[in-house]
């Protein structure tokens, strides 16, 4: 699957770091686009990158901390100073329309494109989007407030004997953004090629990754050798953590296929 890839536009926690903004990822299936997550500094990376936004018709958005949000506003009001004319997809939970609209209403009224909400259940595993090859499905996560990753699936459609259609998935990534320590994630991303997972913290830092519910190295590993993916990805990392190789360090003797996720990577998925 030379055409799908994963580039990594943000990789940090709430505080930017010199080297680390806060998340954002661009998934591509197949001549389609996903922009998963947008916090500040997304659309700046995309420019330096070249990444065209022509071909982004579709956001997905895991919760409404700022960190993971605070970037559509910017990249919206660009669109539109870009004289876009297609419409944008956003899927998240209800709150960030409410919270968007006025920003929209002032910044971007003139704009010449639709932008459709999608309202999720972030507390349901469920199909949000599906076309003839990709399906997204929601993977309800443990955070302080309403959290669910994506789980990017590769489909197929496949004709049966009375005539009709079903779709059989070929390959999977999921991206599990800020969560706790989850066992209950672990049948809904069960055999998943590339799996994304948070780890803010290093062991150390175990108690505060509890109190504010957010993962360790050592947990994602658990969770990607419990669902027998193939390749993790570790991310978000935290500010106080400079050294992004201990994350690696703690994670590897549990789950050996470990990579890092950092700004500008294009990761074949």
């Amino acid at each position: 699957m030379a055409d799908s890839r994963l580039t990594i536009l943000g990789c940090g926690s709430a505080k930017p770091t010199k080297t680390t903004s806060p998340s954002g990822q661009l998934v591509d299936l197949h001549d389609k686009r996903f922009l998963v997550d947008c916090g500040e500094g997304v659309l700046l990376t995309m420019q330096r990158l070249g990444i065209r936004t022509g071909r982004l018709y579709s956001i997905f958005i895991s919760h409404l901390h700022g960190d993971h949000c605070f970037g559509l506003i910017g990249l919206l009001t660009t669109l539109s100073m870009l004289k876009r004319t297609q419409p944008m997809h956003i899927y998240a939970q209800p709150d960030l329309q409410k919270l968007l609209q006025p920003l929209l209403d002032y910044h971007c009224a003139d704009r010449q494109y639709d932008i459709v909400f999608h309202p999720i259940n972030p507390r349901k595993h469920e199909v949000i989007y599906r076309d003839r090859t990709v399906s997204v499905e929601t993977i309800p996560l443990k955070h302080g407030v309403p959290t669910c990753g994506f789980l990017f699936c590769e489909t197929r459609r496949v004709k049966k004997e009375d005539g009709s259609f079903d779709h059989v998935t070929r390959k999977k990534y999921a991206y599990c953004s800020d969560t706790q320590y989850s066992e209950k994630i672990v049948p809904v991303i069960d055999g998943v090629e590339t799996l994304y997972h948070e780890s803010t913290f290093l062991q150390s830092m175990e108690e505060r990754s509890k109190e504010v519910k957010h993962s360790t190295a050592a947990d994602a590993a658990k969770i990607a050798a419990l669902a027998h993916a193939g390749k993790l990805i570790l991310g978000h990392y935290s500010a106080r953590v400079e050294d992004h190789s201990l994350f690696l360090d703690e994670a590897k003797p549990i789950f050996e296929n470990t990579i890092l996720a950092e700004e500008n990577d294009v990761i074949e998925l």
